[in-house]
Parts: structure tokens; C-alpha cells; sequence
């Protein structure tokens, strides 16, 4: 990874990056499958970083709660690796990008029910239902710990919208019955999309994911300990670049450069190993359902701060 110094300093480019990168007319999309993101109004834009060293520094709607959607998948990754022993989940997920739309029955089906990776619908899944044999409740545990990491009473699970989400979830509901034919499933189908469904619907504000997210920029050290080992918060980081831009990862590597996971309530979370996290939010998505000014936003910023990890 390579930085260089920052000119203008932080808080001044995070300024001119929000307005520059604002949108100023209705383009891209929001998913048809989830109805209250359509209610976004289409030129808000938030961006946050916090750094290694305790500081924050954030612009434009960066206060503002958004849906975190599949940013969520980063963090039930991480409680999953954490309690995870011997290593059994890496035995039902891979860890290969998809090639495919996320929500991919076909693959699924030709894998014999192995899902590609853990940040496509059906491995994180298989991740909720791996969380769920320590608790029923896995949407509520990962809001526990978001709101420890942001340090922040902010986090919340918006229930209206979750039921709104589950009841347009019928190919989730697929993907989870074809995992259990395929005895990758060990609770119900049924309650583990409501569980899936429900950590999708949380919350949060940039700056509370940045801070959450921090634990990854700092060698898996969380706000009080140990998240996930050092090893763990690198692979973490490997399969955020391979695999969290839903099949747009290899074009988020090629103009930032950096780990990142999108989510299609359109915030993006970015590691920058060692020095701090990002997050980015602009809810208009591009044709792969990421966030279109915040993956614009992002190349920006890493140009001008020299953030790369290559």
C-alpha cells in the first residue's frame, strides 16, 4: 500500500469531494425489490474516514441513517470467523468471486450449493445460518456489535422496512431452500432469510460505519479488543477486493484500488490497511448496484491521497 501526503488536509478535500461528486440530476437506479429505497431522495451524498490514530472526519449528509443492506454481510463475516473454531464455515462457503448477478440461482444450483463467496446472497446466508447456531437472533446480535464498534446509540433495525424487504423475498427464500436440499442449512429457510432480511435493514450513518468498520484498518483490533485476529482482518480485507462489489469487483480495484463492500442502499465501506475506513453514501446505484457518485467519490479520493493497496 502506498499514501501520500494529503494536500488540501482531510477535512477540506472531504469537503470539495461532496461537492464535486454530489449529484445534481436523477441518474442510475434503486433496486425494484425493495420499495422504501425508492423514497431516498437522489442527491444525498455523506462521506466519513476515520483513521487508525482516533480521528474522524466527515462531510455532507455523512449524519444521515441509510440502509446498510449488504454492507452488513462484512460484519457477519467477521462475528462468524470469530467464534468459528476449527475453521468449519470455509467448508460451506468459498471464497471465489461469482462472475454472476448476487442473487444467482443457476450457479448455486451447478455448485452442488456451495456458494462462490460469503458477500453473494447465498453465502451470507450461510453465514447467518452458521451465527444463528449461537443465537436465534443473529439480526440483533450484529446490531449489538455495530453499535459497540461505532461507539454510537445510533444503529437501529428498521422493522417496517424489514417486513416491506421480506415480503418481495422470494428468491432469497430460493436460494435458502436450495442450501438446505443441499444440506448447507442448518435452521429453517424461512427464518433464516427473516434474520438475513432484517441485519440488511439496519441503520447506521457514514461515520458510525466508518468507526465500525475501523477494526479492519487496524489489524483486526476492535474499540475494546480483538475483533478478529490479524490474519483474519487481511482475509477479510482480500475478499472485500476480490468480491464485495457484487461482479464489479474487478472495475473497483482497477479505479480505487482499495478493499470495499457495497450495499445497494447505495453506502460503499472501504479499507484503507493501516491507516483508516471509509464510507461513502449516494443512494442512486449504476446497472451492477453500486452506489454511482460514491464509486466516482472514492476513485477521486484515492487519486488525490495516494490510498492504494497496490
Amino acid at each position: 500500500m502506498t499514501t501520500a501526503l494529503m494536500a488540501p488536509p482531510l477535512g477540506p478535500l472531504l469537503d470539495d469531494i461532496v461537492r464535486s461528486h454530489t449529484p445534481q440530476r436523477e441518474s442510475g437506479s434503486v433496486p425494484a425489490t425493495i420499495p422504501h429505497l425508492a423514497a431516498v431522495p437522489f442527491n444525498r451524498f455523506g462521506i466519513a474516514v476515520a483513521t487508525t490514530s482516533g480521528e474522524l472526519f466527515s462531510s455532507g449528509d455523512a449524519h444521515v441513517p441509510f440502509s446498510i443492506q449488504s454492507i452488513s454481510k462484512v460484519f457477519t463475516l467477521a462475528m462468524a470467523l470469530r467464534g468459528d473454531g476449527p475453521g468449519t464455515l470455509w467448508s460451506r462457503v468459498l471464497r471465489e468471486p461469482s462472475g454472476t448477478s448476487f442473487n444467482s440461482l443457476v450457479q448455486l444450483e451447478v455448485e452442488h450449493g456451495i456458494p462462490r463467496n460469503p458477500f453473494i446472497n447465498a453465502g451470507a446466508l450461510v453465514v447467518t445460518d452458521h451465527l444463528m447456531n449461537e443465537t436465534p437472533d443473529a439480526a440483533t446480535r450484529l446490531l449489538r456489535f455495530l453499535t459497540e464498534e461505532a461507539g454510537s446509540a445510533g444503529p437501529f433495525i428498521d422493522e417496517d422496512a424489514a417486513a416491506s424487504e421480506l415480503s418481495s423475498s422470494s428468491r432469497n427464500l430460493a436460494l435458502a431452500h436450495f442450501l438446505k436440499d443441499f444440506g448447507n442449512l442448518a435452521r429453517p429457510a424461512e427464518s433464516v432469510v427473516e434474520n438475513y432480511v432484517r441485519q440488511c435493514s439496519i441503520m447506521m450513518t457514514c461515520v458510525e460505519l466508518a468507526k465500525a468498520g475501523l477494526f479492519l484498518a487496524r489489524d483486526g483490533q476492535g474499540t475494546h479488543g480483538p475483533v478478529v485476529s490479524r490474519s483474519e482482518a487481511k482475509r477479510i480485507g482480500s475478499i472485500m477486493l476480490t468480491c464485495g462489489m457484487y461482479d464489479a469487483a474487478g472495475e473497483f480495484a482497477y479505479r480505487v484500488g482499495l478493499p470495499g463492500k457495497s450495499g445497494v442502499g447505495g453506502g460503499i465501506l472501504v479499507i484503507v490497511p493501516g491507516e483508516c475506513a471509509i464510507c461513502v453514501w449516494s443512494p442512486r446505484l449504476d446497472a451492477k448496484g453500486n452506489s454511482l457518485a460514491g464509486t466516482a467519490a472514492l476513485a477521486d479520493l484515492s487519486d488525490r491521497t495516494g490510498w492504494s493497496v497496490f
